[in-house]
């Protein structure tokens, strides 16, 4: 049986000094810088300090294909049928006006089109759309919370870039300080891959993340120049319905053992230990079901990036990684 690695995200939870030197002693296999929630001028200081810290295992992953708010002062509640204006700015957003980055061809999305923003049920749909003035205008229909770099679902195909200008300036950054792991979000086609790789090279170690309807399709492709994916089980959720998402974690895990290429698992394996100090039996049992199915890594991500419990997480992964070696055989 192979070695199932750890992926930890790196956040204000875990970039300090204590909790790296546990989490590097616990022989944590790969550390995420997330550029999402990275600044431009934020990377090459994350970079030192890691390897300041004789941590080397260090990965980059893109922000990629992906939608997503500018910043708010404070979190924002929007009422059922109150109607907000939606710009392509890097403004920050408010009561009045909701602002995308990056930027792309606002004009393309459609009349009555629906927009979800983040995963606290927020949603809008477009009434109307300005076009000399390049901005639309959208009508709440579920009511919910807005917070600073949220996701922003639109439900058409949309054209958007597979790097962002944030993401080649930080891979480049990254190779010259030599980092050798990449995880490139929200792979849609084969194209995408051979984009980052041809910035990369064969050297460096590319996980492909498999996050939308698109990648789904294309997994065959994606695959053969990847050298791992990545089931984002939180952004799929976009695209399949919770329920169906089971179904699409083992359809990926089989290709994925078919082809020898490994397969990582993100998304609330332990949502629970963000704030407690105990995870569920629900998420015990996930866990395990997702090595039985055949599953090579396991990514914390709120759980270590902004969750009270780093080292915990971590520790109680191993666990359930050892009672799985030693009853599965």
């Amino acid at each position: 049986m192979s070695k199932i690695k750890i992926i930890c995200t790196l956040g204000p939870a875990s970039f300090k000094d204590s909790i790296l030197k546990k989490l590097k002693s616990q022989k944590v296999n790969i550390f995420r810088i997330n550029l999402s929630h990275t600044s431009k001028n934020q990377i090459l200081g994350k970079i030192k300090y890691l390897k300041k810290r004789n941590i080397k295992n260090i990965c980059i992953d893109t922000e990629g294909a992906q939608l997503r708010t500018t910043k708010v002062k404070k979190k924002l509640f929007f009422k059922k049928n109150k109607k907000i204006k939606i710009v392509v700015s890097d403004d920050f957003c408010n009561k009045k006006k909701i602002c995308l980055y990056p930027k792309f061809d606002l004009l393309q999305c459609k009349l009555n089109t629906k927009i979800k923003l983040g995963f606290n049920n927020l949603e809008l749909k477009i009434v109307k759309k300005h076009k000399n003035n390049n901005y639309l205008i959208t009508q709440v229909v579920n009511a919910g919370y807005l917070e600073s770099n949220k996701a922003v679902h639109i439900d058409q195909s949309i054209k958007l870039p597979p790097l962002t200008e944030k993401d080649l300036f930080g891979i480049k950054l990254a190779l010259k300080n030599g980092v050798k792991f990449f995880a490139m979000s929200f792979v849609n086609r084969s194209s995408d891959v051979n984009k980052i790789r041809s910035i990369i090279k064969n050297k460096s170690f590319l996980i492909s993340k498999i996050e939308t309807k698109s990648a789904l399709v294309n997994l065959k492709q994606i695959s053969k120049n990847s050298n791992a994916l990545l089931i984002d089980r939180g952004d799929l959720s976009r695209y399949v319905p919770i329920e169906e998402i089971p179904i699409a974690q083992e359809m990926i895990i089989k290709h994925g053992l078919k082809n020898k290429v490994p397969v990582y698992v993100a998304t609330n394996l332990l949502e629970t230990m963000i704030k407690e100090q105990q995870p569920t039996r629900a998420e015990s049992h996930d866990i395990f079901s997702t090595l039985r199915q055949g599953a090579s890594g396991l990514v914390l991500a709120a759980e270590t990036a902004i969750g009270k419990n780093p080292l915990d997480c971590v520790l109680f992964m191993k666990k359930v990684i050892r009672v799985f070696k030693k009853n599965i055989k």
